[in-house]
């Protein structure tokens, strides 16, 4: 009898040690319990009374897993602004499933948006995302402030956005082309409306394959609080620059509405410096050119909208934009004429003002159904766009010297409009736990109209007079299916794009339509290295079309002796886009380093041209291939819960071969670019926040622009609670934005040295409001 109780001591000390040694698997998805919506980045942890035993992290997809040996335990969910959930008794004898809805916490999600701030960079695989937040030195500034502040993308004096170096990139507002993003428009958009911007460096094929520098999307604020909140800004800055900004929200179980309404008013003095040497037959001429100019720019916007929860399966959101731009330009010019020896023969004084309002709105309706299957979604949207712009120039011209001539007087005028209207479905099905389909159709459909004529001393000018039509219908359709095996992760997906593409003018000068059909193939691979490092290989197809703009060849006269003109005979070109990339996060660093290689075929770009009165011209003309080799590295570092640091450094090559009108344009280079910044943050007391950009020289086919820097610097006080904040910042802190470039040939050279703006100092005042908030409610400080 002792044999066989001793024996079965030991059977049980066995079997025990065994079941302890054999790990059981828990896994699940965590959703928002009212939208179903996944939520990324909660936290699971694996409880034994008070003591953590494992904890992990839902992915992009609101999935989580977790390894452990069996037992009795507690299974809890969190993150920020929602309740936290708790299951007792888990027992873990075998592989289990368990999804989790998580509740939002009114007054934990009221107090976020006063206090909380999510990371200011987000490095994920697909896309980089900078999160505004109560971002320092954007406050009181432009979307082009906000971009300036976001990794490899770069904003110049003249409103050129470029990522990695690279201008041929989209930019989305919303996800939805805007005209806001053409001619500077983006410095309309007040910093105060932006909630986030992604950088996607290389999408899938279920966005437009529009952009062969990638993607940047512009996301608006939009309430995500219940109850009602709001928030109101206001700042004034030297030079001249006004603004005030209100955000009201109101979120019930059924209804979440939101608006905002923004005013600025600006003054922006710049300077242009330009020196041209020309040799004809012999006989060589110096023009030395001086222009000041002041832009006043006033802008009214408006973005209200509306969710309504149909149940808890099917959403529908409505939404209207409204931009009002007011701009008013003065800028002076004088023409110094020299001979070889620099001895001056004539100068000649203009003087334009210009004005130039503009309407821009946007009605968009948007239906979302989720269904009982995890992850199966529908969505759909339709927009509609419709804009005016109303461009006029008053030009005063005299020679002053050697003799007075008498004024000549130019009037140009040019009213453009458009009508667009942009639909997309898209729809998303699990085949099974770890494959998945997803697929969808898009149409862009635009109708742009502009009608230009001048007059010079009372005299309608023929030449420079028409009327142009532009038509520009886009069809797409994409498939994707993506799939998971052990570490193995893939998506491959295929795009199909028929453009049809017409632009003619009254007179039949030119009469263009450009029809075709291209399939831009996508791969996506990743593997996970390590639970915090993930290796991903991608491809993409990108087109990259001739905007209107680039078209049209009537443009403003304000400097005949350097125009720029559009080409309506100009194509799209092709890239052929591959990156491998590394996102690992050890401890308090986040590293995402890159490299990438983009080969373009028909690449277009800007050629100089002179004219028999030895004036100059700028025209954007297909030349030839491009090859362009890069490596970038992304970081992210937190070594303290005050301190944060980020630097971001961009090495590229390129090599452009091509030739127009029976003349080689070839051009080789290498260059980089690089930024800094530091965030410290003492809770309670205050906040500061320096950033420095250094971009380094580039040779283009014909133009070599020199190297720039800048830097910015703010801090920011709380008040109240957390209730109100006060902003100072200076940007361009050591007056460095200046733009040289230089043009040599062997039959002329030209030199410019543009300034935009100069040194610029906002102050400016946040509060924000919260109908049930109280000072019992609030949450520490978030990092």
């Amino acid at each position: 009898m002792k044999q066989f109780a001793l024996l079965l001591v030991i059977l049980v000390f066995k079997f025990t040690a065994f079941s302890q040694s054999v790990e059981f698997i828990i896994k699940g998805n965590v959703v928002d319990s009212k939208t179903k919506q996944p939520i990324p980045f909660a936290s699971i942890i694996l409880m034994s009374g008070s003591q953590k035993i494992k904890e992990t992290t839902t992915d992009e997809n609101g999935n989580y897993i977790l390894k452990n040996a069996s037992g009795n335990f507690q299974l809890k969910a969190v993150f920020v602004s929602y309740l936290t959930f708790t299951s007792e008794n888990i027992n873990l004898n075998q592989n289990l499933t368990r999804n989790i809805s998580l509740e939002e916490s009114i007054n934990e999600l009221k107090e976020v948006n006063v206090v909380s701030e999510k990371s200011a960079v987000e490095l994920k695989l697909d896309k980089k995302v900078f999160n505004v937040g109560k971002d320092i030195l954007s406050r009181g500034g432009s979307a082009n402030d906000i971009l300036n502040n976001v990794p490899s993308v770069n904003v110049d004096v003249a409103g050129v956005v470029s990522l990695r170096g690279n201008n041929s990139v989209t930019i989305l507002i919303n996800g939805k082309p805007s005209m806001l993003t053409a001619n500077n428009g983006l410095s309309q958009i007040p910093a105060a409306n932006i909630e986030k911007v992604e950088v996607i460096t290389n999408p899938s094929s279920a966005y437009e394959a529009q952009g062969g520098g990638g993607i940047i999307n512009i996301i608006l604020k939009k309430n995500s609080a219940k109850g009602f909140n709001g928030s109101f800004q206001a700042g004034a800055g030297h030079p001249s620059n006004y603004n005030v900004n209100a955000n009201i929200s109101y979120k019930t179980e059924k209804i979440n509405l939101f608006g905002n309404v923004g005013y600025r008013e600006i003054d922006i003095y710049g300077s242009n410096k330009l020196w041209q040497q020309n040799i004809n037959n012999g006989v060589t001429t110096i023009l030395n050119q001086f222009n000041d100019s002041k832009r006043s720019s006033k802008t009214t916007s408006i973005y209200v909208g509306g969710d309504y929860y149909i149940n808890d399966k099917n959403t529908l959101t409505a939404s209207y934009y409204r931009d009002h731009n007011k701009s008013k330009d003065f800028t002076s010019y004088t023409y110094n004429y020299s001979n070889a020896a620099n001895t001056t023969d004539s100068i000649i004084s203009r003087f334009e003002r210009y004005e130039e309002p503009q309407i821009y709105n946007a009605f968009e309706a948007n239906y979302v159904k989720t269904f009982n299957k995890k992850d199966k979604k529908w969505t759909s949207s339709v927009q509609y766009v419709f804009w005016n712009d109303d461009e006029n120039q008053y030009i005063d011209q005299q020679r002053i010297f050697p003799d007075q001539s008498p004024v000549s007087n130019l009037y140009t005028n040019d009213i453009e409009r458009s009508n667009d209207i942009f639909i997309k479905s898209d729809f998303v099905n699990p085949l099974s736990e770890n494959y998945k389909i997803e697929m969808g159709v898009r149409s862009d459909l635009r109708a742009i109209r502009s009608d230009y004529y001048t007059i010079l001393d009372n005299v309608q000018q023929d030449q420079f007079t028409n009327k142009l039509k532009y038509g520009e219908n886009l069809y797409s359709a994409y498939f994707q299916f993506s799939g998971r095996f052990k570490k193995f992760n893939y998506l491959l997906g295929l795009r199909s794009e028929l453009s049809d593409i017409k632009i003619s003018d009254t007179k039949n000068t030119f009469n263009n339509s450009k029809n075709y059909i291209n399939l831009f193939p996508t791969a996506h691979f990743v593997y996970n290295l390590t639970k915090k490092t993930d290796l991903q290989l991608s491809y993409s197809k990108r087109i990259n079309r001739p905007r209107f703009w680039q078209l049209n060849p009537f443009s403003g006269l304000s400097d005949l002796r350097n125009l720029t003109i559009g080409n309506p005979d100009l194509d799209p070109m092709f890239t052929d886009s591959f990156e491998l990339t590394v996102l690992a996060k050890p401890g308090k660093l986040s590293i995402n380093p890159s490299i990438y290689y983009q080969h373009t075929t028909n690449f277009f770009e800007y050629i100089v041209e002179r004219t028999d009165e030895n004036y100059f011209i700028n025209t954007p003309v297909n030349l030839g291939t491009e090859k362009r080799y890069g490596a970038e590295v992304a970081t992210v570092y937190n070594p303290f819960n005050w301190l944060r640091l980020s630097l971001d450094f961009n090495y590229y090559s390129f090599k452009q071969q091509g030739n127009y009108k029976n003349i080689v344009y070839n051009a080789q280079d290498q260059t980089w670019f690089s930024s800094f910044r530091s965030v410290v943050k003492f809770p309670k007391i205050i906040s500061g926040d320096f950033s420095f950009r250094y971009r380094g020289k580039n040779q283009g086919v014909q133009t070599l622009t020199e190297s720039q820097y800048s830097a910015n610097a703010g801090v920011s006080k709380d008040f109240f609670g957390d209730k109100m904040s006060l902003t100072l910042n200076v940007n361009n802190l050591f007056d460095s934005q200046i733009r040289k470039r230089e043009t040599s040939t062997e039959f002329y050279k030209l030199k410019s040295e543009y300034k935009s703006q100069g040194r610029y100092i906002n102050l400016t005042v946040v509060y924000r409001f919260n109908r049930n908030k109280s000072e019992s409610d609030r949450l520490p400080e978030s990092n």
